[in-house]
């Protein structure tokens, strides 16, 4: 395997130029897929390598059951400082394995808790809360998914930013941004350096949803104000949803609402800071698979021919 078993752990360092330019340079649609691709398999194959260094630092451990063989030398030199690598994967991976199940526990928790409260109003998309408190989220499940909302943000709305807040909602339900916003939770979880990919998706999925908002009401301004009234009106945001007016960078997305509309972008060139930026990160996901993909081929083989018969 070589140093090629440790590439995947820091190649995703190549994406963060394109975390950083897609959410201004690319049309928000194309952004949130871009980067949700490349962070799925960036962390999917930096798991893989952080177990092929677990098994290597766990056939060191004296009683372990896996094969004698499997401590053999030849095994442990495939892999560079057998010692430390081998052995500092254990806990890496557990400590990955135990961060990815608190999200997802903690993502369908939730949701079905979410749905439970709203068992006993009418069965239809839009669920009004008579609640003091200002907010609106997007909630997945059950068919087309739920569109929570209380009355006082309603109250706060002209009927104009009305629509423009369930136009919102809808795209969120419609591109199913709650797939695209665990995945790339999950993804940092798996390795930290895709953390900025997560931050750029949680905004490029909201300006997708705003955009969509903008081309259905008509009134991009219209939009812009709805967003600021919300965010005005300081409610809470509900955790791992996406929300009309959740925290972050709401300046930005209401300056692009009163721009021009973004325009989507034909093959991106090396000519560009965003192409080069793309054409990077997608060679550091193209050469991260490659890497794991290598190691594990050639660990497999390895602890084939160290087994005996």
């Amino acid at each position: 395997m070589g140093i090629f078993v440790f590439l995947p752990l820091v190649l995703p360092l190549t994406a963060w130029p394109v975390a950083r330019l897609a959410a201004h340079r690319l049309h928000p649609r194309t952004a949130t897929r871009l980067l949700t691709c490349v962070a799925a398999v960036m962390a999917v194959c930096s798991t893989v390598c952080l177990a092929l260094l677990m098994v290597v630092g766990t056939a060191q451990l004296p009683g372990n059951p896996l094969p004698d063989g499997w401590s053999d030398p030849e095994v442990r030199a495939a892999v560079p400082q057998d010692e430390i690598a081998g052995k500092a994967a254990i806990p890496a991976l557990l400590a990955v394995v135990a961060a990815c199940t608190r999200t997802l526990w903690r993502h369908f928790t939730l949701r079905r808790r979410a749905h439970a409260a709203l068992a006993g109003l009418p069965a239809t998309q839009v669920a009004v809360l008579p609640d003091p408190q200002a907010y609106a989220y997007a909630l997945p499940g059950g068919g087309r998914g739920r569109i929570v909302v209380s009355t006082s943000l309603l109250d706060r709305l002209a009927p104009a930013e009305r629509r423009a807040l369930f136009a919102h909602e809808r795209a969120h339900l419609t591109a199913r941004h709650h797939r695209q916003l665990l995945t790339v939770r999950l993804a940092a979880r798996a390795n930290p350096f895709l953390r900025p990919l997560s931050s750029a998706v949680a905004y490029t999925a909201e300006r997708w949803a705003d955009e969509e908002a903008a081309a259905l009401v008509g009134d991009r301004k219209v939009v812009a104000r709805a967003i600021g009234k919300a965010a005005l009106a300081g409610g809470p945001r509900e955790p791992l949803f996406a929300a009309f007016a959740a925290p972050g960078p709401l300046p930005r997305r209401v300056a692009a609402l009163l721009a021009p509309p973004p325009t989507v972008q034909g093959r991106a060139t090396a000519f560009t800071s965003v192409g080069l930026a793309t054409w990077t990160a997608g060679f550091g996901a193209a050469a991260s698979a490659m890497s794991s993909a290598n190691s594990a081929l050639t660990l497999a083989a390895t602890l084939h021919a160290a087994t005996p018969l």
